[in-house]
């Protein structure tokens, strides 16, 4: 997995584990115990449901756990400002066709890509990251090559 996150985002992480493995699991054992009684647990739907949400609820659990275990963590205060990295903000401009957005490059936990915060391990972000102003860069996409060039950080 090896994501890039802040100490912030291992905080959220961890209260996230916290609340499925107490608040969560105690909502869930209570839905089981609910279902159960109401007989055959062969033919019980809800019961079926409630152990499935169990399940799903330690899969995240789990997940969540790996996340943390193999983050790489990035200390904020130490990164260089003259250069694109996580928390920048910039303007670029897709060479081919002329347009311009404002990217911010962000942890994956961070997204929005409707709002142009993209994964600083994306495709774009990776090409950005440890750029400068007046840098062009070609994104190796999936699916296309492209090019970009950094216009201002903000």
């Amino acid at each position: 997995m090896n994501n890039s996150l802040t100490e912030e985002n291992i905080k959220k992480l961890r209260e996230e584990i916290e609340y499925r493995m107490t608040v969560k699991r105690a909502e869930i054992a209570k839905e089981k115990l609910e279902a159960a009684a109401h007989g055959d647990r062969s033919e019980n739907a809800e019961y079926k449901a409630a152990c499935e949400n169990y399940r799903n609820n330690d899969n995240r659990i789990q997940h969540l756990l790996t996340m943390i275990s193999t983050a790489t963590v990035i200390n904020e205060k130490n990164l260089d400002k003259s250069i694109l990295g996580l928390n920048s903000r910039a303007r670029i401009r897709f060479v081919e066709d002329a347009d311009e957005a404002i990217v911010t490059l962000v942890t994956t936990m961070d997204i929005d890509p409707k709002n142009m915060r993209l994964s600083i391990e994306s495709d774009l972000g990776k090409a950005l990251s440890g750029r400068k102003v007046g840098d062009v860069v070609e994104v190796n996409a999936p699916t296309e090559k492209y090019t970009v060039e950094i216009l201002e950080l903000l």
